[in-house]
């Protein structure tokens, strides 16, 4: 007779705690995915190496890093940038970015000593056709001069281009 009492505990009592009203939730912490995490991060500084800055920043989970410097004689804020960068699948990637809009699609000759580069343009930027030649001039040369309008150019120093391009080379090595 003793399982009798337990089963009308089960035929009748446990049905009903069945449908009581659940029990209020504790609030969940959302789960941040690492790469999100790491792609809302801003740049973090590697150095400075003369006229050369170098940096690196998350996209998407893969690191990127690159240096920089700004044409010589214009204000930062309006100055065109020349850029090297480093991510995975892409290596020696070169670039200047204006204020101004270059003709699209457009050849541009950038000089670097006695060296005639080739990019191609886009908007607001202009691309190394390759990158690693670009890559080897800069370490050669001591400016690279880039037209900018009808009868302008930006000058851009090439004084720490190594040693920062080392710098990003060591932190996103490739693989």
């Amino acid at each position: 007779m003793r399982t009798l009492p337990a089963l009308l505990l089960a035929a009748f009592v446990l049905p009903t705690l069945a449908f009581a009203a659940p029990a209020p939730k504790k609030p969940v912490a959302k789960a941040v995915h690492p790469a999100a995490a790491a792609a809302s991060t801003g740049p973090r500084s590697i150095g400075v190496f003369g006229d050369w800055q170098a940096a690196t920043y998350s996209d998407g989970g893969q690191g990127v890093c690159y240096a920089f410097t700004r044409a010589a004689g214009a204000p930062p804020a309006t100055a065109a940038v020349l850029t090297v960068s480093e991510r995975p699948g892409a290596r020696d990637s070169v670039a200047i970015t204006t204020p101004g809009l270059y003709p699209a699609n457009a050849a541009l000759s950038v000089h670097v000593d006695k060296t005639v580069l080739d990019f191609y343009t886009a908007q607001h930027s202009a691309f190394a056709r390759d990158g690693r030649i670009a890559v080897a001039a800069f370490h050669k040369g001591s400016a690279a001069i880039a037209p900018s309008g009808a009868k302008s150019e930006d000058r851009f120093s090439l004084k720490g281009f190594s040693a920062a391009y080392g710098a990003i080379l060591k932190a996103c090595p490739a693989k």
